[in-house]
């Protein structure tokens, strides 16, 4: 476990511990589910925790063809899982990635939902840790309501953004923010991505530090704030698409994203 798990796990036991609060509005919190992606070099990621995507586009009008092959998305046998983007041809399609997700698997309604993920770089490269809501097959997007808890751009390697989208705010509507780090990249090694949701608010956070708080009352007039049901993660490396735009001559490829675990704490049943 980092220190930065172990100092979350420290304070929600604290919370949840006698004396923090009246007998009767203490809560059980700790870790609720977890992916430490320990296994073999070319294991499929666990298929009771994680479904895979298979397609293109998905509305962007990305360039890869989403794949579940081993190629694309496996184990790299040093405790990671690896999503990686090809300049190959696939079923149409001149590039070839992973897109995987716990729907009907695992969801949860707030809470804390971290990953420790070293980034890809490069122009048209776009990788992100995201949650959409698990009523999204019987409302549609984006009244399911969407949780980007980080998103990137290659060619921005000292940059990601937070975001929201839901009815009112989505696409190029979306509450979003920008965080920067100071100097290198996010593709010269690992950083912790968090939110931490609550009925009132969401956080984002990166390498502990707080960089956005959205409520309710930080929405556009008109928008409905829908995140107060469970939410399903995914983790995806998408190449091209209007938000980056098409790979170009200096794109390196294959480009990988690496997940050293994911983790979601919260109130315990």
């Amino acid at each position: 476990m980092s220190r930065r798990a172990a100092l979350v796990a420290g304070l929600l036991a604290l919370a949840a511990a006698p004396g923090c609060a009246d007998e009767e509005e203490a809560v059980p919190y700790g870790l609720l589910w977890q992916d430490e992606f320990d296994g073999p070099a070319g294991q499929l990621p666990d298929p009771a925790k994680w479904a895979f995507d298979i397609g293109t586009g998905w509305g962007n009008a990305q360039l890869e063809w989403d794949s579940d092959r081993p190629e694309n998305v496996s184990l790299d046998g040093q405790g990671n899982l690896a999503i990686t983007a090809r300049q190959e041809q696939l079923q149409g399609q001149p590039y070839t990635s992973g897109r995987i997700k716990t729907q009907g698997l695992f969801a949860q309604a707030r809470g804390r939902f971290e990953a420790r993920i070293r980034l890809p770089v490069g122009q048209g490269i776009w990788p992100a840790f995201w949650l959409l809501g698990a009523d999204i097959d019987q409302v549609g997007w984006p009244a399911c309501g969407e949780i980007d808890i980080m998103e990137y751009r290659g060619q921005e390697p000292r940059v990601v953004h937070g975001s929201l989208h839901g009815p009112g705010h989505y696409g190029g509507g979306a509450v979003t923010k920008r965080h920067v780090i100071a100097q290198g990249g996010f593709h010269l090694g690992f950083h912790d991505f968090a939110v931490e949701w609550d009925s009132g608010s969401i956080a984002w956070f990166v390498d502990g530090y707080e960089f956005q708080r959205v409520t309710p009352a930080d929405l556009p007039p008109g928008s409905t704030w829908v995140y107060d049901h469970p939410f399903f993660i995914l983790l995806n490396v998408a190449v091209g698409g209007r938000w980056v735009g098409s790979p170009d001559e200096t794109t390196v490829f294959p480009q990988t994203m690496l997940v050293d675990y994911v983790r979601v704490y919260g109130e315990l049943p």
